[in-house]
């Protein structure tokens, strides 16, 4: 049964609060301790961990506020330094993943953008154990090639994710975990996956001019 833009939405928020709900919670916690603690030190390690999850929180929000709602306005490009920040923003608490960014246009359709965001979040999701995660792309007469490669000591890859990646919805339903996969799907004209190798994984995802909005001017 095909899902309707409101259980898609919903499948959306319902991901955003799965994420946002460790941090936040630790965001409650800590100041709970706070109220009842006395001693400095312990005080100050309070302080220094509600610091975090409002770290954690406020770059989940900026990575989630661009991949899946529409930040930047109604304009049909994103500029990739916004791109480059909130993707650095949601993996930086994982210090085993290093972020190689390939992506020298200055902007990006904006439904380019969300595929790549979104291919990051994948990617860097099947590092399990750390690594590299390279993105990049490029725009040419309207086209718009994307390419993630991830790479380190375990990748794993969700079989639904995959699947949802390659062939959309099919028969299978669309859950909060595999729906950034079947956005990515949507948004884009061809989606292709590679077989996990030598702890190498890769994405590659094509927009052609038909999906793009058409540029002003």
């Amino acid at each position: 049964m095909p899902v309707t833009p409101v259980d898609f939405a919903s499948l959306l928020c319902s991901r955003l609060c799965h994420d946002l709900l460790s941090p936040v919670g630790a965001l409650n916690n800590g100041l709970e301790l706070l109220a009842d603690e006395t001693d400095p030190a312990m005080r100050q390690r309070c302080m220094e961990l509600l610091a975090e999850s409002a770290r954690t929180s406020a770059n989940k929000l900026k990575f989630f506020r661009l991949a899946f709602g529409a930040a930047g306005g109604f304009g049909d490009q994103v500029d990739t330094r916004e791109a480059r920040a909130a993707i650095e923003g949601l993996l930086a608490d994982n210090k085993r993943l290093e972020v190689q960014w390939l992506v020298e246009a200055a902007q990006l359709p904006k439904p380019a953008a969300k595929a790549l965001l979104n291919l990051a979040m994948i990617g860097g999701d099947a590092l399990v154990r750390g690594g590299q995660l390279a993105i990049g792309a490029e725009e040419e007469n309207g086209h718009v090639e994307i390419v993630v490669r991830c790479e380190g000591p375990r990748v794993i890859l969700d079989p639904d994710i995959r699947r949802m990646l390659v062939e959309g919805q099919g028969e299978g339903e669309i859950t909060p975990r595999t729906a950034a996969a079947f956005l990515i799907h949507s948004l884009a004209e061809t989606v292709q996956v590679s077989e996990p190798g030598d702890n190498v994984l890769l994405f590659g995802a094509a927009l052609g001019a038909a999906r793009l909005p058409a540029t002003s001017g």
